[in-house]
């Protein structure tokens, strides 16, 4: 004899009739009349709640999804289509930074020496260290310098050897076996035409890269797996799309906003599946991208920011003339924003699900209350994150601010910072907008969800009173 199942919620609800087998076409809670299917023409099994990643929504609210997502996705490709630049443009190399011939080298000796039997210069120091061109001509005259051999291992000359002096001051020093780049320059002289550029970091950097991919692919699993894919994803529609179509004259924030609509629908849909959870994240990462967009053009036009600030990207303007160099500036605002923003997005709409598929009483008003207050505690965190990854990254030239003794006010209004302050608070702006926005849409479109809409096998109830043979079903 079996002890009959007592139902997971109150059996006691006066709306519930024996025939009824579906609801009122809303989700009502664990009480509703759709929520057990035991009545004289219900199904011999009942479904319960699911705990998966992503339950299933109506038919109705996927096409309203998919009226929406579809034509979004439609448009990029065509943009992709039409801006595809098939390479970069060539150009004349100009010797100047990364723009240069270079070949691989090993130092292969070292040897120390005098500095004063190896420097050019024939200037007597003047004792005076308390500058730094004095106290470089202290150490070049007194010290002890190298002498470095680099082999050429690459190129038409490999095999070839030159020899390189080593001031005690320079930052980069070199020791025998060093893997290195040099700079190959052919119209100089013989013996002047190669020159220690760089080190080689190839196997560090590669071992870091593996140590990354395993620690993501053991934790995240398959997920993991996808997150690596679509990371290769960005990086080639960067190279192959992005990049090439800028230099090739195309709008940089039209180029931009394509470049980074593709990587986010193909980044969001392949790490979290094509589900209406994921698409309700697509669709608040897009509002955000479009609010940081008119931000970022409004102040950084009326802030006369022009884009042009260093070596770089004055390079960039003198090979590639064509160039708007301010919307480039925004172009780099929309993408750097890009990834804080799947983050953001993801993170509330999954919450809003996992409110919902726990309480599934909580109607819009309370999905919305419950979610914004995880979000507050996203944006405070997260936006700390960002202020502080550009401040990290601008580190030396603070530290250059700080030493010239320059007020705040200065430093703030000189283009150089005025642009990385731009760039931070309009991202922030729209990474903090992001948060009720998506929240926003979760809450309705997963309290706007229809039971009724969908097959008896997919409606949501409580486990059955009849011969406790029902078992939960994961969706």
């Amino acid at each position: 004899m079996t002890t009959p199942q007592q139902p997971p919620f109150p059996p006691h609800d006066p709306r519930r009739g024996a025939g009824t087998g579906h609801g009122d076409g809303r989700e009502s809670g664990p009480a509703s009349p759709g929520a057990h299917g035991t009545g004289a023409g219900g199904h011999g099994h009942a479904h319960a709640h699911s705990h998966g990643p992503a339950a299933p929504v109506s038919r109705h609210l996927r096409k309203v999804i998919a009226a929406v997502l579809i034509p979004f996705a439609a448009a990029v490709l065509v943009g992709l289509a039409v801006l595809w630049p098939g390479g970069a443009p060539p150009h004349e190399r100009t010797g100047v930074g990364f723009d240069r011939q270079t070949q691989q080298g090993t130092v292969t000796k070292v040897v120390e020496l005098s500095c004063q039997s190896v420097n050019a210069s024939g200037v007597p120091p003047t004792g005076d260290t308390s500058t730094a061109e004095g106290s470089s001509a202290v150490q070049q005259a007194n010290g002890e310098c190298k002498r470095a051999t680099i082999r050429v291992d690459s190129g038409k000359d490999k095999g070839r050897t030159f020899d390189e002096i080593v001031q005690p001051d320079q930052s980069r020093q070199l020791h025998e076996g060093q893997k290195v780049v040099v700079a190959y320059e052919p119209s100089a002289p013989e013996d002047l035409q190669y020159s220690v550029t760089d080190i080689n970091r190839r196997v560090p950097m590669a071992l870091l890269a593996g140590i990354f991919a395993l620690a993501v692919v053991v934790v995240g699993r398959l997920r993991g797996l996808m997150a690596l894919i679509s990371l290769a994803v960005s990086f080639l529609l960067l190279n192959f799309f992005i990049l090439p179509a800028i230099l090739q004259g195309s709008n940089p924030l039209l180029v931009a906003v394509i470049g980074s609509s593709a990587i986010m629908l193909i980044a969001l849909y392949l790490c979290h599946g094509l589900s209406a959870r994921t698409s309700v994240a697509v669709l608040g990462t897009l509002i955000s991208l479009v609010l940081i967009g008119v931000l970022g053009s409004l102040f950084i036009g009326w802030a006369a920011l022009t884009g042009n600030t260093d070596d770089n990207t004055g390079l960039i303007h003198g090979l590639y003339p064509t160039i708007d160099m301010s919307g480039l500036l925004l172009a780099g605002v929309i993408i750097g924003s890009l990834g804080v923003l799947d983050d953001v997005t993801v993170t509330q709409t999954s919450a809003v699900w996992e409110l919902h598929e726990a309480n599934p009483t909580l109607g819009r008003r309370g999905l919305y209350r419950a979610g914004i207050r995880i979000g507050r505690d996203h944006i405070a965190s997260v936006v700390n994150t960002l202020v502080l990854a550009y401040a990290g990254a601008a580190l030396p030239l603070l530290l250059l601010f700080s030493i010239a003794q320059s007020g705040v006010g200065t430093v703030a209004n000189s283009e150089l910072v005025a642009e990385e302050i731009v760039r931070t608070l309009v991202g922030s702006i729209g990474l903090v907008a992001s948060v009720p926005v998506t929240t926003a849409l979760a809450a309705l479109v997963v309290s706007a969800d229809r039971p009724a809409d969908r097959p008896a096998a997919q409606t949501t109830g409580a486990a059955p009173a009849r011969g406790g043979r029902g078992r939960r079903r994961k969706r």
